[in-house]
């Protein structure tokens, strides 16, 4: 079983900053692919960014691009969302999840049926 556990949300002022953490537990996390996610209510779950697991390979969506930043320690079985520069669209719900694969096309990565573990979530609020 694994287990996807995200920190490090909160409230920020625009143009402030935040990195949200999460902590996998198992065997298999170096090996896959990992997505950060982020939905708001009432609208489907949008893929923010993702990193392969045997290329580090990184993608983001275009509204990220510049501002956020996808790492992964492997050592600690913990993946990272830096996102400087927030607005108040950047606020939702963040997810983390574990992809089906290790390495992909960016094509594969927005999709959220690729993903088999979600975490719970962490909230995220831009004040403007």
């Amino acid at each position: 079983q694994v287990q996807l556990v995200e920190s490090g949300g909160g409230l920020v002022q625009a143009g402030g900053s935040l990195r949200l953490s999460c902590a996998a537990s198992g065997r298999t996390f170096s090996n896959r692919a990992m997505g950060w996610f982020r939905q708001v209510p009432g609208k489907e779950r949008d893929f923010v960014a993702g990193i392969g697991g045997s290329d580090g390979n990184t993608y983001y969506t275009d509204s990220v691009k510049g501002r956020f930043t996808i790492s992964r320690d492997n050592a600690k079985n913990t993946v990272y969302l830096q996102m400087n520069s927030l607005v108040p669209e950047d606020a939702a719900v963040y997810y983390c999840a574990r992809a089906v694969f290790s390495a992909a096309s960016g094509s594969l990565y927005p999709s959220p049926e690729k993903y088999d573990y979600w975490g719970q979530g962490t909230q995220v609020s831009v004040s403007s």
